[in-house]
């Protein structure tokens, strides 16, 4: 990794905490700079303004999770197995990621125009992989739902709210967790829930 990509990580990722902690709009390109180490003209040789910042950290976020969460699953399992895997992926992402996705909802409307645009297209490319796994379920007849887009927003609604309460190191892990998600995303659709065996 060059020390230019070094250097626009950690302004990245010092944004992010500030962000999630303050709120874009309270926080200034010095208090960035601050925390980086950096005086506030070092910082625009890497970003041209703070908005480039929330904008490059959003579209970064939705590359990870794409990564993270669809592209592993795989397209020719059944639909069962797909939900099951797209469900306990993405939870896992936003446990493990909670700034990312309490920025991704709460600063889409700090985003310019253009901005909002480009990641509002990225998100829905994102969401349509899951409404191709609930159209395909409902195609071969084991889904059954009203409507697949509107249900993907509230299996994706459901997941994102884990951040808000979760907490490593409680009583439950993220495993338990993720498989009472699988549990409700299953029965969201009238499919059959089998719990996973794990060993002890």
């Amino acid at each position: 990794m060059s020390k230019e990509h070094q250097t626009k990580q950690t302004i990245r990722d010092v944004a992010r905490r500030l962000f999630a902690a303050h709120g874009y709009n309270a926080v200034s390109m010095r208090d960035i700079a601050q925390e980086v180490g950096k005086r506030p003209g070092g910082l625009y040789n890497h970003f041209p303004n703070k908005q480039s910042i929330l904008f490059d950290m959003m579209l970064e976020n939705l590359n990870r999770a794409y990564e993270a969460v669809i592209a592993p699953v795989n397209s020719k399992a059944p639909a069962v197995s797909q939900l099951e895997d797209f469900v306990r992926r993405h939870l896992q992402y936003n446990i493990e990621n909670p700034d990312d996705i309490f920025i991704a909802y709460m600063e889409l409307r700090s985003l310019e125009a253009d901005n909002a645009h480009a990641i509002t297209a990225e998100r829905d490319s994102y969401e349509a992989a899951l409404r191709n796994i609930l159209k395909a379920g409902v195609s071969s007849g084991v889904f059954t739902l009203a409507d697949p887009d509107i249900h993907a927003r509230s299996i994706l609604s459901m997941l994102g709210g884990v951040t808000v309460w979760f907490r490593q190191g409680g009583a439950q892990t993220s495993e338990d967790v993720a498989e009472c998600y699988v549990q409700a995303a299953l029965q969201s659709v009238g499919a059959p829930y089998s719990p996973t065996k794990r060993d002890d």
